[in-house]
């Protein structure tokens, strides 16, 4: 029996925090997301969900996708 490498993908979100200066929530956000670089952002953590694929792996690492399992991510 052979042995592949199998894929397990989790859908998830990583979150980020920034402090940013505006005069409103919604010129912040606007600010944020037209020039993201130019704040420092700190990692607060990952949010999972049960979302789940599986997939084999090719000797190049690459998904193989006929084999793929579980929900579309």
């Amino acid at each position: 029996m052979a042995t592949f490498k199998v894929l397990r993908r989790v859908d998830a979100y990583a979150d980020y925090v920034a402090a940013v200066e505006a005069d409103s929530p919604e010129a912040v956000a606007i600010l944020a997301a037209d020039a993201p670089c130019r704040y420092h952002w700190v990692s607060v953590g990952t949010q999972e969900f049960d979302d789940r694929k599986y997939v084999a792996l090719d000797a190049d690492q690459l998904e193989i996708e006929h084999t793929a399992q579980g929900d579309p991510i």
